[in-house]
């Protein structure tokens, strides 16, 4: 997989490639050497090459279609656009839809509504929801989500497509090889878990690293005891109930030794806490949040210190003279727990901020420098750099 510096470059130089990945991803990625007999188990399939030149492989989807309803089943079936479908959403008394990848807004798959016993079908098929209210699909990276009354019923189903997909990592592959700890920000949806999961795979495939995975909603791994071959090597834990996952992540290091621990979706303080002691034990961490930009972070008082906190300091007068200030500024706090933080703004576009100096940056009303990550139009990865970054300031 190429990539075409544009400037001189401020982070790690570019490692090459694997010769392997380069030449021909679909014949010799490993997710697509794996393939179990038809006695029931998983099998994998490239899709092909999507519109963003990723290789997807997908892998049962026919798993998915199976939990709804027959004739919502052959519609999909038939569907020309079935490669690209991103979830089907069924919603008591409403008409089921079908959303898709790069489409806004969703297309009605018949003109009857949801039942009772149709979203009561589709539940025992699927299984026991967990305390987040997400359920999976054994051997599949599926995700179901449900949407329950105020008596606890459930009255709304969201069925996520999940699937393995490789050259997410291209656009950040030269930053593994330092074992410097990253933040991946981003919307839902804009594949931030997807890119979990194969950095997991390269990390314990490629660059043989000691990878356990905290999987909260088994999200990265997918359902089942046994994690789904799109992370590799790498080890997955499970988390009981959400609450328990900076538990689980501290256990992690504690019990088994990983150089690199990856967690899908820091939310709560507790989870923070977590992440600055795992990274001041020596630990990379792979990690993702949900916000657009920096200042989402900053200003967030439960996810601030993943970026090093912020506090008020009070200059004497001439100290604020010379610095031709306000007396009461703010400072960042403590170095960051995430050295490098990536803005996922769109699948192809990516802002990388050297965490610290973008945080002293905003925090003093500038505007830092930063790469932007994005590819070209034959989907090579275009790195350039001294950019003036367009977010907002603080």
């Amino acid at each position: 997989m190429g990539v075409l510096l544009l400037y001189p470059r401020p982070f790690p130089p570019k490692l090459s490639s694997s010769p392997s990945r380069r030449k021909n991803p679909r014949s010799s990625d490993p997710l697509l050497a794996r393939r179990r007999n038809p006695s029931g188990a998983r099998c994998f399939s490239a899709a092909g090459a999507t519109d963003d030149g990723f290789v997807v492989v997908e892998d049962d989807l026919h798993a998915l279609l199976e939990i709804l309803p027959g004739d919502l089943r052959e519609n999909l079936r038939n569907e020309p656009r079935r490669s690209q479908l991103l979830e089907v959403v069924l919603d008591l008394g409403r008409r089921p839809e079908a959303r898709f990848l790069s489409e806004s807004g969703g297309q009605y798959l018949r003109n009857t509504e949801i039942s009772v016993e149709e979203l009561e079908e589709a539940q025992k098929a699927v299984g026991e929801f967990g305390g987040d209210n997400r359920a999976g699909i054994e051997g599949t990276l599926h995700r179901i989500s449900a949407i329950r009354s105020r008596k606890g019923i459930v009255v709304g189903l969201t069925c996520r497509v999940g699937r393995a997909v490789t050259g997410h990592v291209g656009m950040v592959e030269d930053l593994l090889q330092y074992k410097e700890s990253i933040l991946f920000l981003g919307r839902p949806g804009v594949g931030k878990t997807t890119v979990m999961r194969e950095i997991a795979r390269v990390l314990a495939d490629e660059l043989h690293k000691r990878v356990v995975i905290v999987d909260t909603s088994n999200e990265i791994g997918g359902d089942g005891d046994i994690p789904h071959a799109a992370i590799g090597g790498a080890r997955r834990m499970q988390v009981p109930e959400p609450s328990m996952q900076h538990k689980v992540m501290i256990e992690a290091v504690e019990n088994h030794m990983p150089e690199v621990v990856i967690v899908d979706e820091i939310g709560t303080e507790a989870e923070a806490m977590a992440c600055r002691s795992i990274a001041e034990r020596g630990v990379m961490l792979i990690g993702t949040a949900h916000g657009e930009r920096l200042a989402n972070i900053i200003k967030n008082p439960t996810l601030s210190d993943l970026v090093g906190g912020v506090e008020t300091v009070t200059l004497g007068d001439d100290e604020a003279r010379a610095r031709r200030s306000q007396k009461s500024i703010l400072e960042r706090k403590a170095p960051p727990t995430f050295p490098f933080l990536i803005e996922m703004r769109e699948r192809n576009y990516w802002v990388t901020h050297r965490t610290e100096r973008s945080v002293d940056m905003l925090l003093h009303g500038k505007k830092p420098l930063v790469e932007i990550r994005k590819r070209d139009n034959q989907f090579k990865v275009v790195i350039e750099r001294w950019k003036t970054y367009d977010g907002d300031g603080i």
